[in-house]
């Protein structure tokens, strides 16, 4: 089986709050008929630059066709050659090789007739426990909009929330106070995620303020400036809590285990460059004795199913992971979007191979837009994904 021809469609496709996310829908073409699809996941991060996609499209070609789509690793390499990883959470060359190293599993494991979770390795589990996120307070009115979030969630079967803080201590502590007192334990917060907003010792304030309430803690997310790893370390020798952290290069993960710096991998697809780097950055933590979460930047279906299969092979997955993207948008280009029960997200049927997914050619002609480009969008807006923008 050869490679014959690749295509990317980009999709802008708005969440609840408004603010509209931009993917590339991945086509990986096979000489036997079968064609792979990924997904290049949330391009509307910071830094506010993208790649012109009729160029990417010219140079992923001129890599992948012709080739044999299971000689993955030898894939992965050139990809990583023609966009090298760099020591950064929201590198764009990440996101590219992502969306291609997914349609590859996905097309080769149609091919064979298995699941994507097969071919990483076989399944350990059929369901993971997944958050849903609270974005980040920056005002005190702002508090209630999220407890509503909570009660609405919960009555979906959603338990376990992730906190995004540090903006504003004050409506944090407001927060966490009154989900104490109107859910008491029928509601977990999971982590509290400073994103790297603040330096590791005023972080450590924050979380004696915010740990005061009893409310099942599993971690701390990303409490110092990114890459400060000696910070990380700091924090984490003073606080009972374990510290996560998300990995974006394999050099980056040296240095954590290097300096001791965290307990948990945050390990995401999308940040590290697809699942061949996932799957051997979960490795590489159950070499050093540390755990993993599977995280996110909240992919549609394609992605997320991505994950699922990921995470099914995984068997130092042992924290609350963050996967719950489509729930957050109010489409998807799929037509069998992936399912959410009880707090979990659930892998496809072991009968659908590949990731399990069948794309909506109706949808993505509803979302697909012309290019990567920002349009009006302000920092904040970025940061918190929380205001409504233009398209």
């Amino acid at each position: 089986m050869k490679i014959t021809d690749i295509k990317l469609t980009v999709v802008g496709v708005p969440r609840q709050t408004g603010f509209v996310n931009k993917h590339i829908i991945v086509k990986i073409y096979s000489d036997e008929g079968v064609i792979g699809i990924g997904e290049m996941s949330d391009f509307s991060h910071l830094p506010r630059y993208a790649p012109d996609v009729e160029d990417l499209t010219n140079v992923i070609k001129s890599v992948l066709v012709g080739e044999t789509p299971f000689d993955i690793m030898k894939l992965n390499k050139e990809l990583t050659g023609n966009f090298p990883e760099a020591m950064y959470y929201y590198e764009k060359g990440s996101f590219i090789r992502n969306g291609i190293d997914a349609a590859l599993y996905d097309l080769c494991a149609k091919y064979l007739g298995i699941s994507v979770a097969e071919l990483l390795g076989g399944r350990v589990r059929e369901k993971i426990k997944v958050c849903y996120p609270i974005f980040r307070m920056r005002f005190m009115d702002e508090v209630a909009a999220n407890i509503e979030v909570v009660r609405e969630r919960l009555n979906q079967g959603f338990d376990v929330f992730r906190l995004y803080v540090g903006k504003n201590i004050e409506a944090d502590e407001a927060f966490l106070d009154t989900i104490q007192r109107e859910f008491g334990q029928k509601v977990k917060i999971k982590s509290l995620d400073f994103s790297h907003l603040l330096d590791w010792k005023t972080a450590l304030q924050a979380v004696k303020r915010l740990t005061k309430y009893d409310l099942g803690l599993e971690m701390i997310e990303s409490p110092a400036l990114a890459n400060d790893h000696e910070g990380f370390h700091h924090i984490r020798m003073r606080t009972d809590y374990p510290i996560s952290e998300h990995v974006w290069s394999t050099r980056q993960q040296y240095e954590m285990i290097k300096h001791d710096s965290v307990d948990i991998f945050n390990i995401s697809p999308v940040f590290i460059g697809g699942l061949t780097a996932a799957k051997r950055a979960a490795a590489v933590a159950e070499v050093a004795g540390k755990s993993v979460i599977l995280g996110t930047t909240q992919e549609l279906s394609i992605g997320t199913a991505a994950m699922a299969h990921l995470g099914a092979s995984i068997t130092n997955l042992n924290y609350t992971s963050d996967p719950t993207g489509p729930e957050l948008y109010i489409g998807d280009v799929v037509k069998n979007r992936v399912q959410y029960k009880d707090g979990y997200l659930h892998l496809p049927d072991r009968s659908l191979t590949g990731l399990g997914i069948e794309l909506d050619e109706e949808m993505i002609e509803t979302y697909q837009v012309k290019d990567l480009s920002w349009g009006e969008v302000s920092v904040h807006q970025l940061q918190d994904r929380t205001a409504q923008v233009k398209n």
